[in-house]
């Protein structure tokens, strides 16, 4: 908690963030120039998929973060919500934008791999549907959070909001297993290790890498702009009155 206090000073956050930024910037363009070259162009054709499986090293780690994000967002929703936290909030209303484009480009990638291998675009099995149910929840909070004059009761709305939403996230990552799907089940996060050849696995994981330190890049950059607008809110209300 004595770090989570630390951090609620808006100022002292902001000299943490310039630290930060450029370190997740740069890892960023070299873990996306690693993934993409070994996924593009030095993994293996798959022997069932043939070339389509290259879709994999976008869409895998872009549903994973749909899903990291959304956890991320409800967690700092939380902690604003129960501690008042000021750069939580921020946090969360950061990370919506973030989580609900990592979503999109999931359902979008997975919509054209499954054309291949499927025969459509579009299914509705639990694995998809659940992953649309959770850009809902993004786009619901996105909503709800500017839906109100009182921006304190739009957080306090759209902080209840994130908070339900997380019941959908094991339904996402456990449908496969729940219920009959056209997704195949966990190949990487599995009992006894994953699955995959190592020519796939590691230009995977390097993918998944490269979208993390891309979201607390963009996330520290969105939470010093929301930060920046509040003192320009409060500047001119001070004006205001006089």
């Amino acid at each position: 908690m004595k770090r989570i206090d630390w951090l609620a000073n808006p100022a002292r956050f902001q000299r943490l963030s310039r630290r930060v930024r450029p370190v997740a910037a740069w890892l960023t363009v070299g873990l996306l120039a690693a993934g993409l070259y070994l996924g593009l162009f030095q993994s293996p054709a798959d022997y069932q998929q043939s070339e389509t499986v290259r879709i994999m090293y976008v869409h895998v780690p872009a549903a994973w973060m749909g899903l990291f994000c959304y956890v991320s967002m409800a967690v700092a929703a939380g902690v604003g919500l129960i501690w008042r936290h000021p750069v939580a909030d921020l946090a969360a209303k950061a990370t919506a934008p973030i989580g609900a484009s990592f979503t999109f480009l999931a359902l979008v990638t997975g919509s054209l791999w499954g054309k291949p291998m499927w025969g459509t675009y579009w299914v509705w099995d639990a694995r998809l549907t659940s992953m649309l149910v959770l850009l809902f929840f993004y786009l619901g909070y996105i909503a709800l959070v500017n839906a109100f004059d009182d921006p304190a009761r739009g957080t306090k709305m759209s902080s209840i909001l994130a908070l339900v939403g997380v019941i959908n996230v094991p339904i996402v990552k456990f449908s496969v297993e729940w219920w009959y799907t056209l997704h195949q089940s966990a190949s990487v996060v599995k009992a006894g290790g994953p699955s995959i050849h190592p020519s796939m696995l590691w230009p995977l994981l390097l993918m998944a890498f490269a979208y993390t330190t891309y979201y607390i890049w963009i996330l520290l950059l969105r939470i010093d702009g929301e930060i920046a607008a509040t003192k320009i809110r409060a500047a001119r209300m001070r004006q205001v009155h006089g």
